[in-house]
């Protein structure tokens, strides 16, 4: 039995919609988040195209985690980036909720091309080594099945590079911006903002210090670990 609601898992996405903006991550209309339900074997995301002051709980479209296609009786058409979220929920079973933005910084990061080094422990706190960057899209792979073929590109990262997606919740991707993911909507929320967050640290630290060095792998793996490890001990004790 799934644990919300249809009108509940709409619900929770329009709030990590309108979190984004509240977070300052989105101008006008330049991205989206969703979240999932695999029992039922759906998706929910934005529209497409829909003004985040006139987007309605109401609004958001329900789709099939199998086909990608509107389930029936939906009017709207969903996000023109629905195809990456599905492939992402297929490829990455431990993720339950996605947002992608055009983030100032976090983009910025992606139209150079570089990933973003972890230089310090709020870095590690969340991701376990760098902000990944993914290879560049081929001509073909533009042309055809160009958004699909975008969230095909970040799995073949992350598997080619044994990276788990709940350790490394976001990615760059070249010439376009991030994604960033997690267990629920609102966690993917909270990631897409650390992830600017760091890439923000990431260019000041640089524009100090041309010749700063990264962390070093130690107290990157102490401050991820004691978050996210068997032993972590940050925060207080679940029930």
């Amino acid at each position: 039995m799934s644990s919300l609601s249809v009108e509940e898992l709409k619900q929770a996405v329009y709030q990590a919609n309108m979190a984004l903006v509240r977070a300052g991550l989105v101008v006008l209309t330049w991205g989206n988040a969703s979240g999932v339900d695999r029992e039922r074997g759906i998706m929910a995301i934005k529209p497409s195209g829909v003004a985040y002051d006139a987007l309605r709980p109401e609004h958001i479209v329900l789709v099939s985690l199998e086909s990608g296609e509107p389930l029936s009786g939906e009017k709207m058409r969903p996000s023109s980036d629905t195809p990456t979220h599905v492939c992402l929920y297929q490829r990455f079973a431990e993720i339950g909720g996605i947002a992608h933005t055009h983030s100032r910084y976090a983009t910025a990061w992606a139209q150079a091309g570089r990933e973003i080094p972890c230089y310090g422990t709020t870095h590690a706190d969340t991701f376990h080594g760098v902000v990944p960057l993914c290879r560049e899209l081929t001509p073909t792979e533009i042309e055809q099945a160009y958004e699909w073929n975008t969230g095909l590109v970040v799995a073949e990262h992350f598997q080619a590079g044994s990276l788990h997606p709940l350790h490394v919740p976001g990615v760059l991707l070249p010439f376009h911006a991030p994604f960033a993911w997690g267990e629920t909507t609102e966690k993917a929320v909270e990631n897409a903002i650390i992830l600017e967050e760091v890439a923000s640290l990431a260019w000041h630290t640089e524009l100090l210090n041309k010749l700063a060095v990264v962390a070093p792998q130690s107290i990157v793996d102490k401050h991820f670990e004691r978050k996210h490890g068997k032993d972590a001990y940050y925060g207080q004790p679940k029930d």
